[in-house]
């Protein structure tokens, strides 16, 4: 069976696609990709589909599930997991060629589309309410 899991993270959020020969179905936690709220994040998520064409899908089924973070963390990695699905499937079971153009398309809109955002949220330390900000000082 033809399929590759890949994987897509923002922050705390990590998506994970499993993508297979089939007929065109993309689903999100068991439902179709359509149903994402609210609707600016739609345009997001849709994104790797909008510049590569419906008829590189067509022939592929894509499962993402997503763990963590918050929603606009989320669909940046669900955009991740489909468009890194996408040029694993091409690059494992179609030819080299089509997989260096789908890579090319995609990094010349946005590299984040294939490669993690490394920023990670820096721990709180002591003296102080966050990672930098410390409690003011006080002399009597």
């Amino acid at each position: 069976m033809e399929s590759v899991q890949t994987f897509g993270r923002k922050k705390n959020a990590v998506a994970v696609a499993y993508a297979k020969r089939g007929k065109g179905l993309i689903k999100l936690n068991g439902y179709p990709l359509d149903l994402v709220q609210p609707e600016t994040l739609k345009f997001k998520v849709f994104e790797p589909l909008q510049l590569l064409g419906k008829a590189r899908f067509a022939q592929l089924d894509i499962r993402i599930r997503t763990k963590g973070g918050g929603i606009v963390s989320q669909a940046y990695a669900i955009r991740q997991a489909v468009a890194k699905a996408l040029v694993a499937f091409y690059q494992k079971y179609v030819d080299e060629q089509s997989k260096q153009e789908i890579k090319e398309i995609l990094l010349a809109y946005d590299r984040t589309l294939l490669v993690s955002d490394p920023r990670r949220c820096e721990p709180k330390k002591f003296g102080g309410r966050g990672a930098r900000s410390r409690f003011q000082k006080s002399y009597r």
